[in-house]
């Protein structure tokens, strides 16, 4: 398991082309900048007693050079899972294609419990699912709904790892290289290696990496 405190694209044209097996990552998608000066969200919030700690966005201007270099990195017949809000789905969709990949659908997760919000208060988030040239899932039995409860009181946005491990069986074997351009909690790299996959992650946020290192100790 390798990570890195560097900036994701620049992160990302360090690897070797065609290298990578899977690629599954949360950016801190412009939108959630927005949602937080009107009160709708606390997605960005470190804790109830820190000071507002947010996450620095990365802009939707800079996707589409992110996504070139995840097509590249990728290796053919590949799958890459992207999370995101409704609005930043119709900015990567057409950009993600544009790279060359396919386009399947989103993956709704389910969290159990709504957000906050004022119109029809969300309790899902998307999961973009594309392909880059063509590999079966590991089991076709899955539904595009995969109910897993949202993690409270943790990092933000932190992903629940039974989520990640389901997202890593479909679309990896072990001993396939993982990977996550922002990797915030970490849960990504723990369920890859709970599945014995290789990981490397990279993460810009000096408080996304001391949080994995208090995590990963406390789980030792």
């Amino acid at each position: 398991m390798s990570i890195y405190k560097e900036d994701a694209v620049g992160w990302l044209s360090t690897l070797d082309t065609a290298s990578v097996d899977l690629l599954i990552t949360d950016p801190p998608y412009e939108s959630l900048e927005k949602h937080r000066k009107i009160g709708s969200t606390t997605r960005l919030k470190m804790s109830k007693s820190s000071s507002n700690q947010w996450f620095d966005i990365f802009p939707n201007a800079r996707f589409e050079e992110l996504l070139l270099e995840i097509y590249r990195v990728l290796k053919q017949n590949a799958h890459f899972y992207l999370f995101c809000d409704q609005e930043t789905m119709f900015v990567i969709k057409p950009l993600a294609e544009k790279a060359g990949f396919r386009f399947w659908k989103p993956i709704i997760w389910d969290k159990v419990c709504i957000g906050m919000g004022y119109h029809y208060r969300a309790r899902h988030e998307y999961i973009l699912f594309f392909e880059k040239g063509k590999r079966k899932l590991n089991d076709l039995s899955i539904p595009d709904i995969l109910t897993y409860k949202r993690v409270y009181r943790g990092y933000p946005t932190e992903k629940p790892v039974p989520l990640l491990e389901m997202l890593i069986k479909q679309s990896s074997s072990e001993g396939e290289l993982v990977i996550d351009p922002f990797f915030g909690s970490g849960s990504t790299m723990i369920a890859a290696n709970n599945l014995n996959r290789k990981f490397k992650g990279n993460d810009i946020s000096p408080v996304a990496h001391e949080y994995f290192q208090q995590r990963k100790l406390s789980s030792l």
